[in-house]
């Protein structure tokens, strides 16, 4: 479960923001979109939120709230593979519009439950190297500082801290054998401890990323492999197919036949690059299959339908059923760039409310969107404090805000607050995108100073 996660000096972010998932104590609306905390030790009986949608104009910077909990997860994921001191560190991708930022480290820190601990992950960086990096536990109510490394520039060395750690110990082969560009988290996985995996697995498993952006990579593949091989989610996707008013009653997978274009394309590929004999006879006869969609014809027949013929929305939804129900029946925590990307609001309505179903998501599942949507701002789907914004100033920073900051009154239309701009994280284009069109202002003083005349 996540908590609570904050970045600084990233991409449009400059200064440090941080997405809070602690539910107000003083909304009392829809609890089941809440998680309560009963028995982890310090927040007993907080609750948290399963879901938060991220509201802002384009290149305000809610993309960058995902981007920058993936670049840390990535950093996780990889950084025991490096080798070479002297290797940037890829996932660092400080702020640009103002001069020396990328001297400056840009600094994660993510608050999450993995094995019912609470733990506590801060990552400081250049490109260059970690400047500091830190986790912390809470098996108990007190805090465990389980390791400490800052660089000092003027020794050239770490500073290890603290000498004895609660709960943890300290190899110091370990530490002298990390280096400057390399996480101390993933290279004591890579030596075998232990003790740290539930907090590299929850980045390494549990953390979730989907594109469902038009340059997002997710196709019918993941849903066809749970459906081809019969996976135990096999009837729920069956299921959720048939009652999405797509008209479908059934699904199998059916082979997809090249063309002989593409016989001759990779013909010449395989000719022309150094592949082996069998890698060469596995690319020109590998088989591959595709979804074909059962729907109900006249007379209730069952006729199916070519998967190229199906629609874009068909497509998304398909592709995405089988990762929502790995999901939930995981208790994933999940974050989605443009949840909306070709699919109708009500059906995106409805996959949320999977989510926040105490009954549909048993293990507590977590979903961070980004969103346009402006129907999705409906009080019997969000919570009030389920909604944040981002928005950039005048020197292109971007910022992220929560909607409580504004204390709307019981009652009020969101829609219609947000697309007044009274939240902010909106387009601000008062003359029209090519500058012609007058404000409102500009065109009452003119009809006054011509009334005047």
């Amino acid at each position: 479960m996540l908590i609570q996660f904050s970045v600084s000096n990233f991409r449009s972010f400059r200064e440090r923001q941080t997405l809070n998932l602690a539910a107000s104590n003083h909304d009392k609306t829809l609890p089941d979109n809440c998680i309560t905390t009963d028995d982890l030790p310090g927040l007993t009986g907080k609750r948290w939120v399963k879901g938060v949608a991220l509201y802002g104009a384009n290149a305000s910077g809610k993309t960058t709230v995902i981007e920058a909990l993936k670049a840390l997860a990535e950093l996780v994921g990889t950084s025991a593979k490096t080798t070479d001191p002297k290797e940037l560190i890829q996932q660092i991708d400080p702020f640009v519009l103002c001069s020396g930022q990328e001297e400056v480290p840009t600094a994660f820190a993510v608050v999450f439950v993995a094995d019912g601990i609470r733990f506590e992950y801060r990552v400081a960086a250049t490109r260059e190297r970690i400047w500091h990096e830190s986790l912390r536990a809470f098996p108990k109510a007190k805090e465990q500082l389980w390791f400490c490394r800052d660089w000092n520039s003027d020794s050239g060395n770490y500073a290890w801290s603290p000498e004895r750690p609660s709960g943890f110990r300290r190899n110091t082969d370990d530490e002298r054998r990390t280096l400057s560009n390399v996480l101390f988290l993933s290279k004591a996985i890579a030596e075998g401890r232990s003790e740290l995996e539930p907090v590299f697995r929850w980045f390494k498993e549990q953390l979730l990323f989907l594109d469902l952006s038009p340059r997002g990579q997710l196709g019918a593949e993941i849903t066809l492999e749970q459906i081809q091989k019969k996976s135990p989610l096999h009837d729920q996707i069956l299921r959720m197919l048939r009652h999405a008013d797509l008209g479908v009653t059934g699904v199998r997978a059916v082979e997809k036949y090249r063309t002989q274009k593409e016989l001759d394309t990779l013909e010449k590929i395989t000719t022309v690059l150094p592949f082996s004999p069998e890698l060469r006879e596995k690319i020109l006869h590998n088989r591959q299959f595709e979804p074909e969609l059962i729907h109900r014809g006249s007379n209730e027949a069952d006729l199916p339908l070519p998967w190229k013929n199906e629609s874009a929305g068909t497509h998304r939804f398909f592709g995405l059923a089988g990762p929502w129900l790995d999901i939930l029946s995981n208790g994933h925590t999940i974050c989605i760039d443009e949840l909306e990307a070709s699919m109708h609001p009500l059906m995106v309505r409805e996959l949320l409310r999977l989510i926040f179903s105490n009954t549909e998501n048993p293990k507590g599942a977590q979903i961070i969107f980004t969103t346009h949507n402006p129907l999705l701002l409906d009080p019997t789907l969000l919570r009030r404090d389920q909604i944040w914004f981002t928005d950039k100033d005048t020197e292109g920073a971007g910022h992220l805000y929560p909607l409580t900051d504004y204390q709307p009154r019981k009652g009020e239309s969101l829609v219609r607050g947000y697309l007044s701009g009274r939240y902010g994280a909106v387009p601000f284009v008062p003359d029209g995108l090519l500058g012609s069109f007058p404000t409102r202002e500009t065109a009452a003083s003119s009809e006054k100073a011509g009334r005047d005349e």
